[in-house]
């Protein structure tokens, strides 16, 4: 017989791997153009029974404010950005009234452990170690790597026989120059010290292309900085082993009841088509 550990363990293996199958289904079928579509990590066949929340009168939920646009205080002190608007979607879809308070980012995972929230939402990426004293709903956004290339540069397949010999930008001692390495080993990759010197490589075109996360590539290219100058190309990447295994909504260990009741919100959310609303408005460049 398996253990409970072991069949936990099973089940948050089965929904990565699923989360990942939905959305390389959903990029296939789109043809490509996902950039344009939301993500989807749930199976619409999948229907979850609703868990029981009488005893649910609130979620605490625990955030940052100092990285937009996932989470960020508005001018007037309000808090917004992606995780926050999930967060909000969340408590809508449960019928329960919600709080979001922002605290340093070093300070979440204690702040969770402590009692201080019930819930974090702030992009915390999930990782071996942070299983070992918290759990995780299922992935609600991933983190693949993109390539992105001057707009009026000569078209570049994204292989590696194309890439051969091409000058690559890529973050010093990144996951993303690791991947590189391994895959496209023949492309002739440019280390920066960071992102805004790899953005400005690929910009003064002083590079062929630049490999790098996405989300953040996103962001620079929907905003006034990039002056519309560059595109993604190719991809997504989304190997766990180098791009990690996504983002999820942070509870305290053994909180089964909470974490049943934010993946069945989750999926409710998407199927609404309200996660959709929320991913376009704070990514117009999608990340995909």
């Amino acid at each position: 017989m398996l253990d409970s550990n072991t069949i936990r363990a099973m089940a948050a293996a089965a929904r990565r791997v699923g989360a990942r199958l939905a959305l390389l289904a959903g990029f296939v079928c789109a043809g490509g153009a996902f950039a344009q579509s939301p993500p989807s990590f749930w199976d619409p066949a999948l229907h979850l029974e609703k868990p029981e929340i009488a005893g649910l009168r609130a979620i605490r939920f625990l955030t940052a404010d100092d990285y937009p646009p996932l989470q960020f205080t508005r001018a007037d002190g309000s808090l917004a950005g992606f995780n926050v608007e999930i967060a909000r979607a969340i408590c809508d879809e449960l019928h329960i009234g919600c709080t979001i308070q922002a605290r340093r980012w070093d300070t979440l995972v204690d702040s969770l452990e402590s009692g201080a929230g019930d819930a974090m939402v702030a992009s915390l990426a999930v990782t071996p170690a942070l299983r070992e004293r918290i759990d995780f709903t299922q992935p609600y956004y991933l983190t693949p790597a993109r390539f992105a290339v001057r707009k009026d540069a000569p078209p570049l397949e994204i292989s590696p026989p194309a890439l051969a010999g091409r000058k690559i930008g890529v973050i010093a001692g990144s996951a993303h120059e690791a991947y590189l390495a391994t895959y496209f080993a023949q492309a002739t990759r440019v280390a920066a010290p960071g992102f805004a010197e790899l953005r400005e490589a690929l910009a003064r075109g002083s590079v062929d292309a630049v490999f790098a996360d996405g989300l953040t590539l996103a962001v620079w290219l929907a905003g006034e900085s990039s002056a519309d100058c560059c595109a993604f190309r190719g991809g997504p990447y989304l190997e766990s082993r180098f791009f990690g295994e996504g983002v999820g909504v942070a509870v305290r260990k053994d909180d089964d009841n909470l974490r049943r009741a934010l993946d069945w919100a989750l999926a409710r959310i998407a199927a609404r088509g309200t996660y959709g609303e929320i991913y376009r408005k704070y990514f117009p460049v999608g990340f995909y």
